[in-house]
């Protein structure tokens, strides 16, 4: 009967981010985790 606030908030993202947006998103999250973890592996591999 009455929506939660999540799945409200869930409903409304998906009204206003397109597909490319999201993409774009996962995008750059992944290429921020591979230069965090690569950063800290090559300090790893400096030290050793």
């Amino acid at each position: 009967m009455f929506d939660s606030l999540a799945d409200q908030m869930k409903k409304d993202d998906k009204e206003t981010t397109s597909n490319a947006q999201r993409v774009m998103l996962w995008v750059g999250v992944l290429a921020v985790a591979v230069v965090v973890f690569g950063g800290l592996y090559m300090g790893v591999r400096m030290l050793g």
